[in-house]
């Protein structure tokens, strides 16, 4: 099923353009147990739902950022480079 989804940088593109790298959640401390790094790398929440979740724009300009989507329907809700989280420069999506 195909959607469009805005890279901040290059607007918005057909998804084929990107590339999914999974649902974003904290990367373990140093000196984590092995367990810790197993389930950060293996694991996934598989939320039906709102997440917030890692793209990088392969067929563009090749840059990751993080996208905030509901994963029930593909709606883009908002795209966003990682350090402008809470700032008004994420791009919301069309409606």
């Amino acid at each position: 099923m195909g959607f469009l989804l805005a890279c901040p940088n290059c607007g918005q593109r057909d998804v084929y353009e990107f590339r999914f790298g999974g649902e974003v959640h904290a990367r373990p401390q140093f000196g984590a147990s092995k367990k810790d790094w197993m389930d950060y790398v293996y694991r996934r929440s598989n939320t039906a739902g709102v997440e917030n979740e890692w793209w990088y724009h392969r067929m563009g300009c090749r840059r990751w950022f993080q996208a905030t989507r509901d994963t029930t329907n593909n709606s883009v809700l908002r795209t966003f480079w990682t350090d402008q989280e809470g700032s008004d420069n994420a791009v919301r999506a069309r409606k």
